[in-house]
């Protein structure tokens, strides 16, 4: 483990260099891993698995994921089977299913976490609130977590560039005595970048703020806000989405993803430098008081019940479907699908 000094404060992690991937193989020699749901984090994760050398089996029900896992090298029979059977098979049975999939299908798989066998999750939801959604592990299992840093995508991309993600990890059963063994040995398996300890209760909470606010949620009525605000007084579609959109996510997020908001306010223009230094203060102010809501509402296990209310209706699928088109269809997005045209690398 590594000390490393977090703008001040004093964090323990794990790297690629203290835990070099021979060793994580030698640790899990033995283990068959069943990735259980090929949706999200399934391919990224399974693939990156495989690739480095690790024994897997993917478990996922027919339909086009199913076709997809076929797609990208899984044979039935051999490394591919329904969920029932891969859980069977499985010693680390992998629950990358939606928290929707999981609740649903929690009793057809629980039968098969056998003692001895590793349970292992990359999202802290059900177990966090297990009173909500049922899924209650036994307790002769170990019962682990690595949660990349984003989307099984991002994780795939980034190892097939030789980079990685970094992921958090935590244990929440340790019935064997060497959860903490595996669960590093998988986060290097995967591809992580570095590890960092949490718990289950905390990346479930962090997670769900997380998506709703800066990563997704926030950033959309952000942009949003901007952009109809320009719309408004007279500025074009492609004016407004390329201030709103384009120059943040081509031009500046690339920048301080690398060198930090710090760098990218000391290497702007004096203008750009005083009104950024002016605005984020009133920014800030108006924002927080809707983040410290949204963590009360996340913490008392409102989000993750309003998640589970609505997976849980009928036409959910319907609902969903309607709302995501409305986004699609939106002047901003569809804006955003024309400029992509006009980029260099697209021309």
């Amino acid at each position: 483990m590594a000390e490393l000094n977090f703008g001040g404060v004093i964090e323990t992690v794990m790297t690629r260099e203290e835990f070099p991937l021979e060793k994580a193989r030698e640790i899990l020699k033995n283990e068959t891993i069943a990735v259980l749901g090929y949706g999200v984090q399934g391919p990224g994760q399974a693939c990156n698995l495989r690739d480095n050398g690790f024994n897997v089996i993917v478990g996922q029900r027919q339909g086009k994921t199913y076709d997809k896992a076929v797609a990208d090298g899984w044979v039935p029979g051999e490394t591919l089977f329904s969920l029932e059977e891969a859980a069977e098979k499985g010693t680390i049975v992998c629950m990358l299913l939606s928290d929707a999939a999981q609740m649903q299908l929690w009793p057809t798989i629980k039968p098969y976490l056998t003692p001895g066998k590793t349970l292992y999750f990359s999202h802290g939801f059900a177990i966090n609130w297990s009173d909500r959604t049922g899924v209650v592990p036994p307790k002769d299992i170990d019962v682990i977590m690595v949660a990349p840093k984003g989307s099984g995508t991002s994780l795939r991309t980034m190892f097939l560039e030789g980079r990685g993600l970094n992921s958090s990890y935590a244990i929440y059963q340790d019935a064997s005595g060497k959860a903490l063994d595996k669960v590093l040995a998988f986060g290097i398996g995967i591809g992580s970048g570095y590890l960092f300890e949490t718990t289950f209760k905390r990346e479930a909470t962090s997670d769900l703020t997380g998506e709703r606010g800066s990563l997704m949620g926030a950033i959309q009525g952000l942009l949003l806000a901007q952009y109809e605000v320009l719309r408004e007084n007279g500025h074009t579609p492609s004016e407004a989405f390329n201030e709103t959109v384009e120059e943040l996510t081509q031009s500046l997020m690339p920048l301080f993803a690398k060198n930090g908001m710090d760098w990218m306010y000391a290497n702007c223009s004096t203008t750009a430098q005083r009104g950024a230094l002016d605005w984020m203060g009133p920014f800030h102010d108006a924002i927080k008081p809707v983040v410290q809501k949204l963590y009360q509402s996340v913490v008392t296990g409102n989000e993750a019940q309003i998640s589970i209310d609505s997976n849980s209706k009928p036409d959910y699928r319907v609902k969903l479907e309607a709302e995501l088109k409305a986004l699609h269809d939106s002047e901003m997005w569809r804006t955003a699908e024309t400029v992509r045209k006009l980029r260099p690398e697209n021309n």
